[in-house]
């Protein structure tokens, strides 16, 4: 991914008015980001627990998402996978991100969720550079692309759903 910048962040939420995209706490560290590693931007809102943000490229655009999520009830024996990397998680480590949809559904209320990895950190765990806490990542015969191209597509059909 290409490194952004506030700016490119805030012009490319779809499911929030420009107001709220105005608003929103950007992350602070952009310049210190693994920009080469993510395939997407992901992070949690340090004011607001139940709020995380995505952004993402598609077809030479960026798509940024605003997302909820429950904040994680502990359980003890309780493992989740996340859809997007596959990745295995304990006790909360994997949260139903839900989406408000774009243009007059949203606006009644539709959503749509996935349950991904509550730190957004997907591409990470993927590529090794992040290992979950005592959670595993499963042995697979694809290849480190095969896996990525994978993730970008469950990432890619859960944004159609948004604009559907």
């Amino acid at each position: 991914m290409r490194p952004l910048t506030e700016r490119d962040i805030r012009g490319s939420f779809v499911n929030c008015s420009k107001g709220e995209a105005r608003r929103l706490a950007i992350p602070r560290d952009l310049g210190e980001r693994p920009w080469d590693d993510l395939d997407f931007l992901g992070w949690r809102d340090p004011g607001a627990p139940d709020r995380s943000y995505l952004v993402t490229e598609r077809e030479d655009r960026l798509v940024g998402v605003a997302l909820r999520f429950q904040p994680a009830r502990r359980g003890l024996l309780q493992r989740s996978m996340c859809s997007l990397c596959l990745t295995s998680h304990p006790r909360g480590g994997v949260s139903l991100m839900t989406a408000r949809k774009a243009g007059p559904a949203g606006r009644e209320g539709n959503s749509v969720g996935l349950y991904m990895c509550a730190d957004l950190a997907c591409s990470l765990y993927l590529r090794g550079k992040k290992v979950p806490e005592t959670g595993t990542r499963f042995e697979e015969s694809l290849t480190l692309e095969e896996q990525i191209a994978r993730t970008t597509g469950h990432l890619s059909a859960f944004l159609d759903k948004l604009s559907a």
